[in-house]
């Protein structure tokens, strides 16, 4: 598999599992229609009907796109962790029980770990 070619601050929230700031991402109050992907290897992760507003300060999304994302539990022990089913790169953690969307499930993504893809017009 052939990735893409990461800034170093990239690679520290993909690869070392990092968190960017909060309320600093690029998608953070961006809600325009279209789909966002993995940054490291471009697998479509989020479509944008899925996001919603939850003053976090990252982006978050109450679904992904079945099959995209893989949850495990962090190295705290309390949280869960979601990575990118493709190729592993560490997109945030998803939290369960918030009662934000009817969905009542929260992933809690870095917006360094993934692209926006507009909806073609």
């Amino acid at each position: 598999m052939e990735f893409n070619q990461l800034t170093p601050q990239e690679a520290h929230i993909i690869e070392q599992k990092g968190t960017e700031a909060p309320f600093t991402g690029e998608y953070n109050d961006m809600f325009e229609a279209g789909t966002y992907v993995c940054r490291k290897c471009n697998a479509p992760l989020y479509r944008s009907e899925d996001k919603f507003h939850s003053h976090c300060g990252w982006p978050s999304f109450d679904d992904e796109i079945p099959g995209a994302v893989k949850r495990s539990v962090d190295a705290d022990g309390r949280r869960t962790e979601i990575t990118c089913a493709s190729c592993g790169g560490h997109l945030g953690h998803v939290f369960e029980g918030e009662r934000y969307t009817p969905k009542n499930t929260r992933h809690c993504v870095n917006s360094l770990s993934m692209k926006f893809i507009p909806e073609k017009k």
